[in-house]
C-alpha cells in the first residue's frame, strides 16, 4: 500500500515538473483565433483544430525499475512440527494475508492442536527422559515409576498451558495467539523480535500491546501444576521460578520457530516455494499500470 502511494506521488511530481517546463503551446492558437475575429474573418476549421490545447501525455515510470522494486517473493509456510516432534502450529509468516484475526473457534482449535497432537506427546516423553537422565526434580526419584510421573507432569503442563495461552485467554482478551515469523532482516533484529514476542502480541484489531495471554497463562498453568507436583515443590517461590523459566523457554522457542525453516532449508538444500499473495485492493484503483 505504501509502495503504491509512493509511486503515485512520484508520478504526480514528475507530471508537475514536466508541465511547468513546457511552453504555453495553446497561446498561439488562441491568438490566431482572436486576431481573426478582430479582422472580421472567421477562423477556419483548421485554425480551430490548431487552437485546441494538446493532450497531456501520461508520464510513465520506467517499467523495468517498477518491476525491480517489486516485493521479494513470499516466504514458504513454516512446517507445523519442528524436528518431527515439537508442535509449532501457532507459527505463521508475517504477511498481509495472515494478519486476518482468528475466530474464537480457530483459537480453540489451535490450542487443541498444541495440547493433544501426537508430536506433543513425543516431545513430552523425550523431555521426561532428559529430566530423568539429569535427575531433574530429584524428589520424583528414579525408575519407571518416577519416569511415568515426570511424563504425566509434562503432559499436564502442556495441556493446561496450551488451552490457556492459545484458546481461553486470547478469546477473552481479543489477542492473537500466533507467532508471526518475519523470515527476513538482520539476524539481531530477527532474534530480538522473536524474544520480545513473549511480552508483545498482536490484538484482533491489528494493534500491538503487552502479551497478557502468554504471561498470565504461564502463571496460571504453573499454579495448576502445584496440584500434581511433589509436595515439596508446592510453594510460591517454586511457582514463580517455574513461571520465569517458562517465559524464558517461550522466548527461546520463538527464536527456534523463527529460524527453523532456514535451518531446515540449509540442511536439506530445499528451495523456498513461492507463494502468491493477494494484493491489497486500492480505493482509487491501481497505480502505475
Amino acid at each position: 500500500m505504501h509502495r503504491c502511494l509512493a509511486r503515485m506521488w512520484w508520478v504526480g511530481l514528475l507530471s508537475c515538473v514536466c508541465a511547468r517546463s513546457l511552453p504555453a503551446q495553446s497561446s498561439p492558437g488562441v491568438g490566431t483565433a482572436a486576431a481573426a475575429q478582430e479582422s472580421g474573418q472567421a477562423a477556419t476549421p483548421r485554425q480551430q483544430q490548431d487552437s485546441k490545447p494538446p493532450q497531456a501525455q501520461p508520464v510513465v515510470a520506467n517499467p523495468g525499475a517498477e518491476q525491480h522494486r517489486e516485493a521479494p517473493p513470499s516466504l514458504e509456510p513454516p512446517p507445523k512440527r519442528m524436528f518431527g516432534m515439537i508442535p509449532d502450529f501457532e507459527n505463521t509468516n508475517d504477511t498481509l494475508a495472515n494478519r486476518r484475526p482468528l475466530t474464537v473457534g480457530q483459537k480453540y482449535i489451535l490450542s487443541l492442536h498444541q495440547a493433544f497432537d501426537f508430536s506433543a506427546h513425543i516431545g513430552n516423553a523425550f523431555s521426561a527422559a532428559l529430566q530423568q537422565a539429569g535427575n531433574g526434580q530429584p524428589r520424583y526419584g528414579q525408575g519407571w515409576g518416577a519416569y511415568g510421573q515426570r511424563f504425566a507432569a509434562a503432559e499436564g503442563d502442556q495441556i493446561s498451558s496450551s488451552l490457556l495461552i492459545y484458546g481461553t485467554l486470547p478469546s477473552l482478551l481479543h489477542e492473537d495467539p500466533r507467532y508471526f515469523r518475519r523470515g527476513r532482516g538482520s539476524s539481531m533484529a530477527r532474534i530480538w523480535y522473536a524474544i520480545n514476542r513473549t511480552f508483545v502480541t498482536r490484538t484482533d484489531q491489528g494493534t500491538s500491546r503487552f502479551n497478557i495471554s502468554q504471561s498470565l497463562g504461564q502463571l496460571i498453568s504453573c499454579g495448576i501444576s502445584t496440584s500434581y507436583y511433589p509436595p515439596q515443590d508446592r510453594s510460591v517461590n517454586r511457582v514463580l521460578a517455574n513461571w520465569a523459566v517458562n517465559l524464558g523457554s517461550n522466548s527461546a522457542y520463538n527464536v527456534l520457530s523463527e529460524y527453523y525453516p532456514d535451518v531446515r532449508r540449509m540442511l536439506f538444500h530445499r528451495h523456498a516455494k513461492p507463494v502468491v499473495e493477494p494484493e491489497p485492493a486500492l480505493q482509487n484503483g491501481p497505480a502505475g499500470h
